[in-house]
Parts: structure tokens; sequence; C-alpha cells
């Protein structure tokens, strides 16, 4: 009896780590459905940078954003949507081309939208003539 209650406690134990580890991997991905859902984000500046990690002018821009969104965090949201991994979000946000860049109010109205490779220093202006410094 005590062998047969060991198996079943271990039997338990390894069920309910394997759900647990399924049901992590389900909660990163509703994470991600949440977060892209929450774009953009409501009371601050953000600028959204949707394009593929394998275009050129998506990897020359990808250390500036980096930089960018670190600089700025708190004060705009600064993000990248890889269309590899999220290609609905081309519909989503009506793209003609790759990359774009598209900036919101804090209200969430876009104000400005840019094709094409956008250097810092234009991200930068665009940024403070929204009134984030």
């Amino acid at each position: 009896m005590e062998g047969k209650m060991k198996s079943l406690i271990i039997s338990s134990i390894f069920c309910l780590l394997i759900t647990t580890g399924f049901s992590t991997n389900t909660s990163a991905s509703e994470e991600h459905e949440k977060f892209l859902k929450n774009l953009p984000v409501k009371g601050m500046v953000t600028m959204i940078d949707l394009g593929r990690k394998t275009c050129t002018q998506c990897k020359m821009m990808a250390p500036i954003l980096e930089k960018l969104e670190k600089e700025y965090r708190g004060k705009a949201t600064i993000v990248f949507i890889n269309l590899l991994e999220d290609p609905e979000q081309q519909y989503v946000y009506r793209l003609k081309a790759l990359p774009t860049q598209i900036f919101f109010n804090p209200e969430g109205k876009e104000v400005y939208r840019h094709v094409g490779f956008m250097s810092e220093k234009d991200i930068v202006a665009q940024l403070k003539k929204m009134g984030v410094e």
C-alpha cells in the first residue's frame, strides 16, 4: 500500500510539473498577445517600428531603437514588432512598405508615420515635437 501511495504521489507531482511547464509557454504567448493589444500605450507617447529582423534597414535601426528605448524609458514607449513573428500586425497597422515607424500621442491617436530607415536624430526630433524630452 505504501509503495502504491508513493507511486501515486510521484505521478501526481510529475503531471503537475508537466502541466505547469505547458501553461508557462501558453502564458508567455498570452502575455505577448496582451502586450500587442495594449499598443499604443495610453497616457504615453508611443513609437512602433514595424519590420523584419532580416530586412537591412531594420537591422540598421535595431541598435538605435535599443538605445532610445532605454534612454526614453518612462517618458515614451519605443517598440519593435518583428513581422516574421507577428505577420497579422501588418494588417492591423495598414502597412505599405517596411520598415514603418508610427508615432502615437498619449491619447493613442496616430500623429506621424514614416516609411524606410529613420535615423536616431530624426526619431529624437519627432519625439521632441510631440513633447518628449
